[in-house]
């Protein structure tokens, strides 16, 4: 209390009332909420900081009650990308069916891009912020990459990544083993007697590094060499893939490991101009499972990353905790391996 029994006027959120309780920020949703699961000793306690602070709960905190947005925001790099597509088209079905709108944005790849994106969708009073990409995890190829401004967010707002890890209050991951799944690929591929594993990949974003992990932890487990010259980074395009691979003739390599399927059905068409077969020359896995897995010819051995559940589980979790009730930080997800006929194992 001020002088004169005046009340702080400070410009506060939930996120400060949580902190200055000592309680979850799902409590202070709780008691904004009037839910019975709180304690009538916690209820008043959040309720002193709320009267001392002159706090004015803000729509995460009234929840889904009145006076809710109804609005979350999304953003992904590039809604070309196929992945990127699908992930927001399960994103805005599932939003509907709970009667919720969505604002989306694509920021690229570059950091004020990126905070850029996060700064004009706040403006927009949004109930919770989605970022689908591991792009968002700060690890990649912008030596300028950091989480600060995810952090930022979470103060105000609930922010959920998609296919990504960032631990920090408020903020909530769901994500693939893309490690766990790599290394079961790579570890089939080897099993059937190949000795030369090419990864191929587009990025060097946190995803692809923990595909990466999975590759080389396969390789040392069967006591074979990492070798850089067998990890190439190129642009996604298939037509480009084909072309590199085929300048790269002194290059060898019995099978390839791509991190995406667009990736992979460019090795497909490289066997192709080669004239190998495949797989008993060159076997190929991709990952996603998109539709480039059955648009080439043989169609593609691939990694289910099961984006619809991750899609799922995340708005589900934002549902939950707009109600005030608990989720987890972190939810990892296993991937599948489906077989079709690009390998032999």
């Amino acid at each position: 209390m001020l002088p004169g029994g005046g009340r702080m006027e400070i410009d506060m959120n939930i996120y400060d009332i949580a902190k200055l309780s000592g309680v979850s920020i799902a409590t202070v949703s709780r008691v904004v909420n009037g839910s019975p699961k709180v304690s009538g000793q916690t209820k008043e306690k959040v309720l002193a900081v709320m009267e001392e602070y002159n706090y004015t709960p803000n729509v995460f905190a009234r929840g889904l009650g009145l006076g809710s947005m109804q609005t979350i925001g999304i953003i992904c790099p590039d809604v070309s990308d196929a992945y990127m597509a699908r992930a927001v088209a399960f994103l805005e079905r599932r939003l509907k069916e709970y009667g919720y709108d969505c604002i989306l944005y694509c920021s690229g790849h570059r950091q004020e891009r990126k905070e850029e994106a996060v700064d004009l969708l706040m403006k927009k009073q949004i109930d919770a912020l989605v970022l689908v990409g591991s792009t968002y995890t700060g690890y990649g190829d912008d030596e300028s990459s950091s989480t600060e401004y995810i952090e930022k967010a979470a103060e105000k707002i609930p922010v959920f990544l998609i296919n990504g890890r960032i631990s920090g209050s408020n903020i909530y991951s769901v994500y693939n083993r893309d490690e766990e799944a790599s290394y079961e690929a790579v570890s089939g591929l080897l099993r059937a007697g190949r000795k030369r594993v090419l990864f191929l990949t587009d990025s060097s974003s946190y995803s692809v590094s923990q595909k990466m992990k999975g590759y080389e932890r396969a390789l040392q487990d069967y006591s074979l060499p990492v070798l850089e010259e067998l990890k190439l980074c190129m642009d996604n395009r298939i037509h480009l893939v084909r072309d590199i691979l085929l300048s790269r003739s002194t290059l060898e390599y019995d099978s390839v490991f791509a991190t995406d399927d667009a990736l992979a059905v460019g090795a497909v068409k490289y066997a192709h101009a080669k004239g190998l077969k495949i797989p008993e020359d060159l076997s190929i896995i991709g990952y996603n499972n998109s539709e480039y897995s059955v648009c080439c010819e043989p169609e593609l051995t691939t990694i289910d990353n099961t984006s619809e559940k991750l899609c799922n589980l995340t708005i589900d979790n934002i549902m939950k905790l707009l109600k005030g009730e608990e989720v987890p930080a972190e939810v990892p997800v296993k991937c599948m391996i489906v077989k079709r006929c690009t390998t032999d194992f």
